[in-house]
């Protein structure tokens, strides 16, 4: 898989978007049954920064169902989360209202590598030529 770079959004930057056929998600659905066929984005919801089921949907959706188009969190997006949301297989984020754009990449300057492979970066440092 090609290396993502996540698209870091504010809640007005969701309402100028094109259309696109979207699939919205529950947190507590089976990601293994939906129908993807068609789908240009998921959104995955975090009803509290504490709920992290979302995460484990897009690693499934990106590594089981090889789900290549946009994965979106939505609800409550902190920016302390991005990296890992990232890592996981998240390619946007729409952040929680008040929160700026600039803090949210200074997460992304200071998190620059890990040893650990995720969905980005499918194998471990050591393991990497």
């Amino acid at each position: 898989m090609t290396a993502r770079v996540i698209r870091i959004l504010q809640a007005e930057d969701v309402q100028a978007e094109e259309n696109v056929n979207v699939l919205v998600v529950a947190n507590d659905a089976d990601v293994a049954e939906l129908p993807l066929e068609g789908v240009d984005r998921i959104e995955l919801h975090f009803p509290k920064f504490s709920d992290g089921r979302a995460f484990s949907q897009a690693y499934l959706l990106r590594r089981r169902r090889k789900f290549t188009g946009d994965i979106r969190a939505t609800g409550d997006v902190l920016i302390d989360q991005l990296v890992q949301m990232q890592r996981t297989g998240f390619s946007s984020a729409v952040l929680k209202e008040g929160k700026d754009i600039a803090d949210a990449q200074r997460q992304f300057d200071r998190y620059a590598a890990f040893y650990q492979a995720d969905v980005v970066t499918p194998q471990p440092l050591f393991a990497r030529s």
